[in-house]
């Protein structure tokens, strides 16, 4: 009769922590950034209907790295949620801060109960009426949740895509300026460098871009605050 190996709880979390990173860790970076005049969410993803970044409710939007097919089945489920708590109570109970508290619960059941964890990443954002009322919150593939408070880099390069934003980033941006530090930040180019260029050009084909305005109705006459932009504008905000 054959014993089972006994494997310590200690060394089975770290053995599943260790796979889902490396996961996330071969995917394509995403930026969530704040700016004056909303949030701005930029991936690198050359597929033109796969996406990385869409709408949850009326003010708050999703993005994620890693396995596709994972991620997506969460983005459902958060639709679903906030259609029902929106319908059953009010549009103002939906929250990004209920709504990651969901995927957190999710995220850890499925850490700790399955035998393999979800590899993704996921940012969950809620436009303000004030910048400092955005809210940015961070879940890992273990259900941890840190709430941001600038912006939120997930995926790929972190720590270098990190570096190039902590010098590129303001606070006062529009949104053409925060998603060019974003897309430079992707592409491993410093915009203060003396206009070198970085070894990599994403054009905007090979960038999923989208925003939530802060003040929808004034600019659009639509309460939802979400818009994703085409290549064309994509373009004219990139330049040459």
């Amino acid at each position: 009769m054959t014993q089972q190996f006994y494997v310590s709880p200690e060394q089975l979390m770290k053995d599943r922590a260790d796979f889902a990173r490396k996961g996330i860790a071969r995917g394509r970076s995403v930026v969530v950034l704040s700016c004056s005049e909303g949030i701005a969410l930029v991936a690198e993803n050359p597929s033109p209907s796969l996406h990385k970044i869409g709408e949850i409710y009326d003010r708050i939007a999703f993005a994620a790295v890693g396995k596709y097919n994972e991620f997506e089945s969460l983005r459902q489920a958060g639709v679903r949620y906030a259609d029902v708590r929106g319908y059953s109570y009010d549009r103002e109970d939906v929250t990004a801060r209920g709504l990651a508290s969901v995927y957190a619960q999710s995220l850890g059941a499925v850490f700790t109960a399955d035998s393999k964890p979800f590899e993704v990443e996921l940012a969950v954002a809620e436009v303000g009426l004030r910048q400092a009322e955005d809210h940015l919150y961070r879940l890992t593939f273990d259900g941890s949740i840190a709430d941001e408070p600038d912006y939120v880099v997930m995926g790929g390069e972190i720590d270098a895509v990190n570096e190039t934003l902590r010098s590129n980033w303001d606070a006062g941006q529009d949104f053409a300026g925060v998603i060019r530090a974003a897309a430079g930040a992707l592409e491993g180019h410093l915009p203060d460098n003396g206009g070198a260029s970085g070894q990599r050009r994403l054009g905007p084909e090979m960038l999923e871009v989208a925003v939530l305005d802060r003040d929808p109705m004034s600019s659009r006459g639509n309460r939802r605050a979400f818009r994703r932009l085409s290549n064309a504008e994509v373009t004219d905000i990139l330049g040459d």
